[in-house]
């Protein structure tokens, strides 16, 4: 073996190693950077789903249903023509519900814990068990 061989043969190897471990593929860096986002993005996600709940049941048609909650939430919503309602994205806690007729709380129904993962079914009574509107009213 020529020793000037061997000194090209050794100095070609370092360079070249030397040059692989010195340089850091952009892309590289921008599909880490691609990845991480999203999953930070999913992850909000996930704890945005697990920490709202909702009140949901049958009520006369065009009634009023509000709810207010320990936390300070207060919402809203009419029972449709069908008779049922559903009051989404509230914060976990407990609510009293209300059933208000021409403005004025006629029923409710308090201590209703929302927990994560979990709906609350809140029924009010209806006149002759018919919470529909009678066809043609709506």
């Amino acid at each position: 073996m020529k020793s000037g061989g061997s000194m090209e043969s050794s100095g070609y190897i370092g360079t070249s190693h030397r040059k692989r471990r010195a340089g850091f593929p952009a892309w590289s860096l921008a599909m880490a950077m691609v990845i991480c986002g999203y999953g930070a993005t999913g992850v909000t996600a996930v704890n945005a789903q697990a920490t709202v709940g909702k009140v949901f049941g049958w009520a006369p048609s065009g009634e009023t249903i509000t709810v207010h909650g320990t936390t300070g939430a207060h919402r809203h919503t009419t029972a449709n023509a069908k008779g049922r309602y559903d009051i989404g994205s509230l914060p976990m806690g407990i609510y009293t519900v209300a059933l208000e007729k021409d403005g004025k709380v006629v029923d409710t129904r308090s201590n209703v814990r929302l927990t994560v993962g979990r709906g609350a079914e809140v029924d009010f009574a209806c006149p002759q068990d018919q919470c529909a509107a009678p066809v043609g009213t709506q």
